[in-house]
Order: structure tokens, then sequence, then C-alpha cells
């Protein structure tokens, strides 16, 4: 079965991003300094680097071995995952932020912080002046 150049090339890059995400997701994973942080770093690896490697398997099922049954059972796995990865996020992150686990000090939240000063001035009607 002849495979084409272009055809090759889409499926590599697509599971080699795939794979670059996944790597870059477990080294924020090492470097994040808290509970929060890390996890937001695990569903990178979730989200980005799964989909993008089960969307190169997708291409490779569906054009270069022609089976639908094995097409079907990577979209399955992608839509599934889809519908999973936020709802376990989210979990863990409550039962985190529920088990005290709390943002470092080292972590400024500046929409939190923001001062009355900088908040946007309302304007005036018509005739007050």
């Amino acid at each position: 079965m002849e495979i084409s150049m272009t055809l090759r090339v889409i499926i590599d890059v697509l599971i080699g991003l795939g794979v670059f995400f996944a790597f870059a997701g477990v080294v924020g994973i090492i470097r994040m300094p808290d509970c929060f942080c890390r996890m937001q770093s695990s569903t990178n690896i979730a989200t980005l680097g799964l989909f993008l490697a089960l969307i190169g398997g997708l291409v490779y099922a569906i054009f270069v071995e022609r089976n639908a049954a094995t097409a079907a059972k990577i979209a399955f796995i992608a839509v599934i995952y889809i519908i999973q990865n936020p709802a376990g996020g989210h979990a863990i992150a409550k039962a985190a932020y529920n088990r005290g686990n709390e943002h470092l000090k080292s972590v400024v939240d500046d929409l939190a912080n923001a001062d009355e000063a900088e908040q946007p001035a309302t304007l005036a009607k018509e005739g007050d002046e």
C-alpha cells in the first residue's frame, strides 16, 4: 500500500505535536510551584498532547489503513476523552481547594488585587456637570 509523502508528513506532524505538548506538560508538572498550576499542566498533556496524537491516528486509520472500525474506535476515544477531561480536572481542583491547598504567595492574581482607583470611571449623565 503506497502512502503519499504529503499524507505521511501530516500524520507525522500531528503525532509529533502531540508528543511535544505531552513533553511540555510533563516539564510543567515538574516545574510548576503549586497544585493548581500543576493541574493546568496535566490537563495540557491530556487536551493537546493526546488529542493531536489521536487526530494523527485517525488520519492514519482513514487514509492509510482504510479501516472504518479503527477510525470509529479512535474517534470514540477522542470524544469520551474530551467530555471526561474537563470534568475530571474540575473535580480534582475542587477536591484540592476543599482540602486546603492554596496558591503560593508567588502566584499573583492581578484581578483580585485591583484597586478601586484602577476601575474605569462611570460616564456622567447629560446635565450632570
